[in-house]
């Protein structure tokens, strides 16, 4: 097992997302995706990073001093070591979230982790990569995340939210909107009329800080 992960940043902000929003938490960005999102605000972790230990990660976790730790990409679940580092970070007292697009196996981590995973929707231009086995793989205590950008978007997210009988299986059910691309109102309007069971957000970080920021 590797004993490092490629890495594009480590820092202290608020969780903008899910359940866990507006706490602090620590965020390991992880470097290196498979998928290219249409939508992608994180475009600068595709390729490239810094090579860190998990002992340095570990170490430098610990001196940002906060007890929610976010794994994040990229996507983190390419990377052989990222299942030990959120071992050692529970280890250490952390709870630990790993923000994961879907098209890997989610089992891989640890019990008690908590996995916000995506389901891509049509619009995203990666809907057929999604792993339609990581749904059994769901715990209660897990979220799934749709991005929305058009009403077709919507409908499949509805859809799937039903067929997989989500809002029974998982903690949240989160909608949300590409940055820019489809008014919020607009799909708290539909979800209203939908009786959805599900949680409409914001990304908070792109309304506190200018939306490209990076490090937020």
């Amino acid at each position: 097992m590797s004993d490092g992960l490629q890495i594009t940043e480590i820092f202290k902000s608020i969780q903008g997302e899910s359940t866990w929003a507006g706490l602090p938490c620590v965020f390991v960005r992880t470097a290196g995706c498979d998928l290219r999102c249409a939508w992608c605000d994180s475009a600068y972790s595709r390729d490239g990073g810094a090579w860190m230990t998990l002992d340095a990660i570990l170490q430098r976790v610990r001196e940002l001093d906060c007890p929610l730790v976010e794994i994040t990409g990229g996507e983190p679940l390419l990377q052989e070591a990222t299942p030990d580092l959120a071992r050692r970070l529970q280890a250490a007292g952390c709870t630990v979230l790993v923000e994961t697009n879907g098209a890997q196996p989610i089992e891989v981590l640890p019990d008690g982790v908590i996995r916000i995973m995506d389901l891509k929707c049509p619009d995203s231009g990666e809907c057929g990569r999604n792993r339609v086995a990581n749904v059994e793989q769901l715990k209660p205590y897990d979220e799934v995340k749709f991005v929305l950008a058009s009403r077709r978007d919507y409908e499949w997210a509805r859809d799937r939210i039903a067929a997989y009988a989500l809002a029974s299986k998982v903690k949240a059910v989160l909608l949300s909107v590409a940055f820019g691309a489809l008014p919020a109102a607009q799909v708290v309007q539909w979800m209203l009329e939908d009786r959805l069971p599900a949680r409409f957000q914001l990304q908070l970080q792109k309304f506190i800080w200018e939306p490209g920021r990076r490090g937020v």
